[in-house]
């Protein structure tokens, strides 16, 4: 019997993607443990040591993980269109579980701005707190994420019409503006007239506003991966799929921030002026 038959008879007859082996699942839930057994030991005073041990290992398995997914679905020609399709679903689902995270923050807030308690003066904001103008850095920030998605949008529109130099321009913009947003809102939180701990008011806006800027690092570093793997030649315009997740992940930050401007931001501020809230 010759190897190709041999090959030939040892194909999957589906188009199912069944995963080989894999020692990271196993590895990634003992360096999360020591992640947060660490991040928990800091906490209570006993130093750094363990939590940047943790933090390094999780980042570790992150890379090899990720790389064997890119592996298989570049080379190995595994993600086929019904893999796809399941990707793509657990990316809807992902992005789900994060809009149900973050409506917990505003909830949150509502629930402490609507019926402020006799024990912050019954107006909201505190009378102890002066918030941001919500026009000035905040305006600036919601302009900069609009024209990343512009961008983003952009980029895979090139890369539909397979123009990989437009692909990369578009990427390296959304990526230089990700990095200006994260910029000016580590300049508004240094300028801060309040501190995370100086009540309800601080503890929301920083938990709803702080936990949206990770996730405007976390995609910057999606989208920058995604500039590296398009440098490489990895994306084409039927099967770009790691890309098409990223800029998703993109479109859900802004859709985020634009209701935490209109709502804590402006909303918040505003409502703050008219005095007393019933």
């Amino acid at each position: 019997m010759s190897e190709q038959h041999v090959e030939t008879h040892a194909a999957p007859k589906h188009p199912y993607h069944l995963v080989e082996p894999s020692p990271w699942p196993i590895l990634g839930a003992l360096a999360g443990g020591l992640f947060f057994t660490g991040a928990l030991l800091w906490m209570h005073g006993y130093g750094l040591t363990l939590l940047i041990i943790g933090i390094l290992c999780v980042l570790a398995v992150m890379f090899v993980w990720w790389r064997d997914v890119v592996r298989e679905a570049t080379y190995e020609g595994r993600h086929t269109p019904i893999v796809q399709l399941g990707l793509r679903y657990g990316m809807a689902l992902f992005i789900a579980s994060e809009v149900m995270f973050f409506v917990a923050f505003f909830w949150a807030f509502f629930s402490s701005s609507l019926f402020p308690s006799p024990a912050i003066g019954g107006v909201w904001p505190p009378k102890t707190i002066h918030p941001f103008n919500p026009f000035e850095f905040p305006f600036l920030n919601t302009l900069i994420l609009l024209l990343s998605g512009t961008t983003v949008t952009w980029a895979h529109h090139e890369l539909l019409e397979n123009n990989r130099s437009g692909l990369l321009r578009g990427l390296a913009v959304t990526i230089f503006l990700g990095l200006c947003f994260t910029s000016v809102q580590a300049y508004e939180y240094s300028h801060a007239a309040f501190g995370f701990k100086d009540g309800i008011y601080p503890s929301t806006f920083f938990m709803a506003t702080g936990f949206h800027g990770f996730h405007v690092i976390i995609g910057t570093i999606f989208l920058s991966v995604c500039l590296y793997r398009a440098w490489l030649g990895h994306f084409r315009p039927d099967h770009h799929f790691g890309f098409e997740a990223a800029a998703w992940y993109w479109h859900f930050v802004d859709v985020v921030w634009l209701f935490l401007f209109t709502f804590i931001y402006w909303w918040g501020e505003g409502s703050g002026g008219a005095g007393v809230i019933h």
